[in-house]
């Protein structure tokens, strides 16, 4: 029904960061940096899965798909960085804005980053290409795990949305450090997203053979039910620092993005403990 597979997991981990990254660099407000980091980090991870499926053992979709993967998100980082010169459009008018009204207030005209307004930008759909393949791989995955397939593979495809949405929500919440002007709304956006995936995780886990045969003694966790509590505490606790996250980005001053930020490393960790738990669990 599930299994707990390092190969599968940072295949999941890779495909839904990558496929949220898409979500946040198609609204063309968040610097070019933030891609950067992202598709090499995931790509890494994409690779790494890849290395230990071969090594360990082989799903053959899944592991040539973590290649493509790796490979796509490289393919789009050398794009992005050839076209740096363009910046992106929100990015670009936010800072020569920012400076005009300075110059307008003070008569200095201050050093501001320069862009290539004739160059062109970089295309965000070209971030939709790796999920696309890793959604391949992790078919055949869930497929693998066991059955009943439907179950299998819902629980993969949804549980790396789940990872993926939570990690690119704190390491946003990071690069409001490197580009303090940004508007909060990629950051909210991603928390969003995280709410709405964080009932359909659950709730595939939830049903039978699932979580609740570990809750009511059905399956035995060796530990007296504390793991299946654990859980249970890891799944309320996402959701609650989730609602809190939210709560304080509704604050104006620029130190409840730095509030929220510390509250989503928590729910990065509870998170995880909600899929990884249920993982080993099932497994």
């Amino acid at each position: 029904m599930i299994r707990l597979d390092a190969a599968t997991v940072l295949l999941q981990w890779s495909t839904g960061g990558l496929a949220f990254l898409w979500v946040t660099t198609r609204r063309r407000e968040v610097g070019l940096g933030y891609g950067w980091l992202l598709r090499a980090t995931f790509g890494l991870l994409a690779l790494a899965g890849a290395v230990i499926g071969f090594g360990v053992g082989v799903v053959w979709v899944r592991d040539l798909a973590s290649l493509a993967v790796a490979a796509a998100a490289a393919a789009a980082l050398a794009v992005s960085i050839v076209r740096r010169r363009a910046g992106v459009v929100g990015q670009r008018q936010r800072v020569e804005g920012r400076s005009a009204r300075v110059a307008a207030m003070t008569g200095i005209d201050r050093d501001e980053q320069t862009f290539d307004h004739g160059a062109p930008e970089f295309p965000a759909r070209l971030d939709l290409i790796a999920p696309a393949i890793g959604l391949v791989g992790l078919v055949a995955a869930g497929v693998d795990a066991g059955s009943p397939v439907w179950l299998s593979v819902a629980r993969t495809v949804v549980g790396a949305l789940f990872l993926g949405a939570i990690t690119d929500a704190m390491l946003l919440g990071h690069w409001y450090l490197v580009q303090p002007g940004l508007a909060r709304g990629p950051l909210l956006e991603m928390v969003w997203a995280t709410a709405l995936v964080w009932p359909l995780e659950v709730a595939l886990l939830l049903v039978p053979t699932g979580m609740a045969s570990v809750l009511s003694g059905t399956i035995d966790d060796e530990y007296g039910g504390i793991l299946g509590w654990t859980w249970v505490t890891c799944a309320v606790t996402t959701l609650g620092l989730l609602a809190v996250t939210r709560a304080a980005l509704k604050e104006r001053q620029y130190s409840a993005v730095m509030a929220a930020t510390g509250l989503l490393y928590l729910a990065i960790l509870t998170a995880f403990g909600t899929d990884l738990i249920a993982r080993a669990l099932l497994s």
